[in-house]
């Protein structure tokens, strides 16, 4: 009995050796071999170590943007959901691989059964009994054509892909982290510069006020100072809001309270990020996981059409068992209550209004439709670098004239301030040096987050990200999950 099993196991085997996938041929990538050059751009430079190999921990130097993204990592919901993605692909693909060998059961029944005398043959009451015992196969298909195993073939690459996936979660869950964090500190600096701004306004609306008590300042000077505290107090509360709403911006990237015991952040001025070499387009083909990702689609999108083609040929299945078959319970495993069926079964598609050639016209539409995807993500991930990278010169320009800006306005209300207390100026100078200057030092907070967010936006496009130390290498297993048989 176990021989014959085995047997057709070996036979179904040696029948499988054909698959009807097409050959697959990576795309080309849509875009040029060198990054854009030009006035916006810095000279390139040679990487000693891709972006994408560089640990977050390398690459953010601030203690508590280090523990925030520890803490996300642990308790963020979308990154769960991702790591949960990747079991439910491989159970799908365990379930489909499964398909490929013969699913053998073992069976025991029984039965007994009372015929009344009326309904027997001869006149009195009759009770029969019957006991099985089989071991046998269910409706096993011949993998002639390679049908099962496209099948299989494409819930693998569709489990690569959400291996993929989950890494380019993580990469954007560490982005997003440190850009809430960034903007974060930005409000904060902002408020604090706004408090301090309205603490002046209101220093001066106190002098002018006395001024005005004994005929120095008019009436009109007094009404224009304070309109400068009343817009200080509106800009106050604006950031008081936007930090209360940062800190539950970042709360819900975290997936937890913001921790209490976070160190003391550092300033925006601070070296807060490490300087990323950007390498040349064809190394994103590599490091970007959605590229990565968008590719192992288009692999399964191949496979499918292996499926669609077998599906023109005829399919063998097999029904087989083999056991012992008595009317007693003692007889069940004696001499001569063998039992065994065979029963094959061949489909040969014939007539299907068209639906088989509208299957494999359905996946090789998909296939083009996910190789246009492919090249998309190809050229957002050279988009997003070229951004970065012309970023990268063009804030480092915006800054320096930034900062000039603003010590221009400091020495230019230090002198209105002198000349209108001396009475060589009127109080309208004096106050378009306070709003110059406060605006100044506004612009100067808001364009180094902007510079900031620019190169953490940098980093992630070059796949930074997914590693948390820089010595660690970016490797994904591309290993089909392990094969459970029970």
């Amino acid at each position: 009995m176990s021989k014959s099993l085995l047997s057709l196991a070996i036979t179904a085997a040696v029948l499988s050796g054909c698959s009807l996938i097409p050959d697959y041929q990576q795309p080309q990538a849509p875009v040029a071999a060198q990054y854009p050059q030009g006035p916006a751009y810095s000279p390139a430079e040679a990487a000693n170590q891709a972006a994408a190999e560089q640990g977050w921990r390398q690459f953010f130097h601030d203690p508590a943007l280090q523990q925030l993204i520890q803490t996300a990592l642990v308790n963020n919901r979308d990154l769960r959901v991702a790591a949960l993605n990747i079991d439910a692909y491989a159970a799908q693909y365990q379930i489909q691989r499964a398909d490929l060998f013969p699913a053998i059961s073992a069976n025991g029944s029984g039965s007994r059964q009372r015929t009344p005398a009326r309904m027997s043959q001869t006149g009195e009451a009759a009770i029969s009994s019957q006991y099985s015992a089989t071991l046998g196969i269910s409706a096993y298909e011949l993998d002639l054509f390679g049908r099962v195993r496209s099948l299989s073939e494409q819930a693998l690459q569709t489990y690569f892909s959400s291996e993929e996936a989950r890494r380019s979660t993580q990469i954007s869950l560490v982005a997003s982290v440190a850009n809430a964090y960034l903007t974060w500190q930005a409000d904060k600096e902002l408020l604090k510069l706004t408090q301090d701004t309205l603490a002046a306004y209101e220093e001066s609306y106190r002098l002018t006020s006395r001024s005005n008590e004994v005929g120095v300042a008019s009436a009109l000077d007094l009404s224009q100072s304070r309109t400068s505290v009343e817009n200080a107090r509106v800009q106050l509360a604006r950031y008081t809001r936007q930090v209360a709403q940062d800190e539950n911006s970042l709360t819900l990237l975290l997936g937890t309270a913001i921790p209490a015991n976070l160190p003391s952040p550092q300033l925006l001025s601070a070296d807060l990020l490490s300087e990323l070499p950007a390498g040349l387009p064809s190394e994103l083909l590599q490091r970007r996981p959605d590229i990565l990702a968008a590719e192992h689609n288009l692999k399964a999108a191949n496979a499918s059409i292996g499926a669609a083609r077998a599906a023109f040929f005829p399919s063998i299945s097999l029904t087989a068992n083999a056991g012992t078959l008595s009317p007693d319970m003692g007889g069940l495993f004696k001499g001569g209550s063998g039992t065994w069926s065979f029963a094959p079964q061949i489909n040969i598609p014939i007539f299907n209004a068209g639906s088989l050639r509208a299957s494999l016209d359905y996946s090789k539409i998909q296939k083009d439709i996910n190789v246009a995807q492919y090249e998309k993500s190809i050229q957002t991930a050279f988009q997003e670098v070229s951004d970065g990278l012309a970023a990268r010169q063009t804030y480092n320009q915006q800054l320096q004239a930034q900062r000039d800006f603003v010590n221009a306005n400091q020495d230019y209300y230090r002198l209105a301030e002198r000349r209108y207390r001396i009475g060589v100026d009127s109080n309208l100078t004096f106050l378009d040096a306070q709003r110059s200057l406060f605006s100044a030092q506004q612009a100067l907070i808001t364009d180094r987050l902007a510079q900031l967010t620019s190169e953490v936006n940098l980093y992630k496009a070059l796949g930074g990200g997914w590693n948390e130390q820089g010595s660690q290498k970016v490797e994904v297993s591309k290993e089909a999950p392990p094969l459970k048989l029970f």
